[in-house]
């Protein structure tokens, strides 16, 4: 079976600028995006083989992977683990502040005595 040229153009163009996704190629199979949570727990799995260069970098961007302008470029803060959605269990039970960036600490009067 040899890969179609759209998914291997896509492998090795376009795979790199994309943060978090890798291709783990297994001879003689159909190539498949494998989406796995951050604990690495599989998602789903979906064949690449009948898809175009074009849909496949649709697919990614929709998923939530990040796409860089260069394989070396920064990724943004915010796209550092995706698209892997951290799950909620994990986050302390509040709202999101302005910046999203870090919670909000309790002031020495706010601060209820333990």
């Amino acid at each position: 079976t040899g890969h179609s040229p759209q998914v291997k153009a896509f492998v090795t163009q376009d795979i790199p600028l994309y943060h978090n996704l890798e291709m783990k190629h297994l001879p003689g199979a159909d190539p498949e995006l494998v989406l796995l949570s951050f604990r690495y727990e599989e998602l789903e799995r979906i064949p690449l083989s009948d898809m175009t260069r074009e849909e496949i970098n649709q697919l990614v961007r929709e998923l939530g992977f990040y796409r860089k302008e260069t394989p070396d470029a920064p990724v943004p803060e915010e796209f550092r683990f995706a698209p892997a959605k951290p799950l909620p269990v994990l986050l302390p039970p509040q709202a999101p502040t302005t910046d999203g960036k870090t919670p909000p600490k309790w002031d020495k009067e706010e601060r209820p005595d333990l």
